[in-house]
């Protein structure tokens, strides 16, 4: 008791103010190890040295391409005197008279449209079928479903070989043996398997509420598979269809063997003409980048869809 009549209180231990602990210092967002992965591959790659090898990987790739280019534009007598590389030097050898007397001449030019009547329609037909069979297999219910898809991936590790003397008997009794449509469906039945394995796993992806909202809305299965299923499936579609172009177009096995003289590609004419004229580069040079020059182009103009399916690949 103080001089003044009042009462000191002293705060007691349950009346005390209760102050807040410290907690662990702020941290910013967690990175995962993805991220982190991601970081340390971009610094790798941002590496000088890492740059120079992978330049001087593309250059040992492009140097046959460069040298089969320069071949195809000398003449015979430049190329029995000296390397591709010395027109790099002396560039008046180069011209272009290999490449009009190739088209001129009618054996090629009718091997060049087999070629292209066989890998045009085969593409178009494996990956039509196989998108249809692929959205079939990923969200339709039918009887047997799993049991089908088995068989189409048992398929997968039939080598192409085996199938090649009972096709050809087999095309032999209903004459397409020799036909540029009996090569057609040959490459469009063992192209199928990889095809609809491939667009089945990546539809099977897409969020199963995206096509329940779409039947909801009074969508037709052939309406949700055009409208909804076929855009988002673009990348995969476009990866497919290049590989089996590029299958097709450089394909010399089964062609030499399903078609005859008259609808022999690209590949089998070049061949023929190998066995004919020995070494004749004036005509294997220029019909070999003639044959090289389309799948570039076919691949450069998909590149943005082929990378896209890619990534979405490796993201799934």
């Amino acid at each position: 008791m103080s001089g003044h009549g009042t009462i000191e209180r002293r705060p007691s231990r349950r009346t005390a103010a209760v102050r807040p602990v410290p907690g662990p210092p702020a941290q910013g967002p967690v990175r995962g190890p993805g991220r982190r992965r991601g970081k340390r591959l971009s610094r790798l790659l941002s590496n000088s040295l890492v740059q120079g090898a992978l330049i001087l990987v593309a250059l040992v790739w492009i140097t046959p391409l460069a040298g089969l280019l320069i071949s195809s534009m000398r003449s015979e007598g430049d190329n029995a005197s000296g390397g591709w590389w010395t027109a790099l030097s002396d560039p008046s050898q180069l011209s272009l008279d290999n490449y009009g007397a190739l088209l001129q001449d009618s054996g090629i030019a009718a091997a060049f449209g087999n070629t292209v009547l066989i890998s045009v329609p085969t593409t178009i037909l494996v990956v039509a079928i196989a998108a249809l069979a692929g959205y079939a297999f990923a969200w339709l219910e039918f009887p047997g479903r799993d049991a089908v898809f088995l068989v189409v991936v048992g398929l997968l590790v039939v080598p192409v070989q085996i199938g090649l003397l009972p096709v050809a008997k087999l095309f032999g009794a209903v004459g397409l043996f020799g036909t540029v449509a009996g090569v057609v469906l040959f490459h469009v039945a063992y192209g199928l398997p990889f095809a609809i394995f491939l667009l089945r796993n990546y539809f099977a992806g897409i969020p199963r509420e995206m096509l329940e909202a779409a039947r909801m809305d009074g969508g037709s299965e052939w309406r949700i598979f055009s409208r909804l299923v076929l855009p988002l499936g673009r990348p995969a579609i476009a990866s497919l269809a290049i590989f089996q172009f590029l299958w097709v177009w450089n394909d010399m096995l089964v062609a030499l063997l399903f078609a005859d003289s008259g609808s022999q590609p690209l590949t089998v004419a070049l061949q023929s003409q190998m066995r004919q004229f020995g070494s004749n580069i004036g005509v294997l040079a220029p019909g070999a980048f003639l044959s090289l020059v389309v799948p570039l182009i076919v691949f450069f103009a998909f590149q943005r869809h082929f990378v896209q399916g890619v990534m979405a690949g490796s993201v799934k």
